[in-house]
């Protein structure tokens, strides 16, 4: 692969642009829940979780591998370890299970949209992104075919 087209770029990063406009309000409406301490116990165990799983998926990754845009960085290599090792997105899972837990926290109809939204952008985030790491990587398709997108056993 000689890196993305035009057209991939911007999708790619008109992808990014609606996952942070989600990632931000969803963050600006639970917060006040979790610094006010009357986040539900569950919000702060959603939260845990969504920071670990994406720690050790930073810690799984080289500096300099990782890219935001779903388009692969030209030289990357195919990360197999770690959370990759069950999940082929696991700072995509990580961001979902935060989105959920700021809902909970925040408690609101549009909260809980906005999560909902946001799983939807990052669908389809790792379908194209998917579709190019089969072109850039050869063992990709192995490595898909024995993994799940976002959580192990089930999607």
């Amino acid at each position: 692969m000689g890196g993305p087209t035009h057209a991939q770029d911007r999708l790619g990063r008109g992808l990014v642009v609606l996952q942070f406009v989600l990632m931000g309000l969803l963050a600006l409406w639970g917060a006040p829940a979790f610094v006010g301490g009357f986040a539900p116990v569950g919000a702060w165990l959603l939260a845990g979780a969504g920071v670990a799983v994406g720690l050790w998926a930073v810690s799984a990754n080289r500096p300099g591998n990782f890219n935001i845009r779903p388009t692969p960085r030209a030289g990357a290599r195919l990360v197999q370890s770690g959370p990759y090792r069950w999940i082929r997105h696991p700072m995509y899972t990580s961001v979902i299970v935060l989105g959920f837990s700021a809902a909970w926290a925040a408690a609101r109809p549009w909260a809980w949209a906005a999560t909902i939204a946001l799983v939807a952008v990052l669908g389809v985030k790792s379908v194209f992104e998917e579709r190019w790491m089969l072109a850039a990587h050869a063992g990709y398709a192995a490595y898909r075919a024995r993994t799940r997108r976002f959580v192990p056993g089930l999607l």
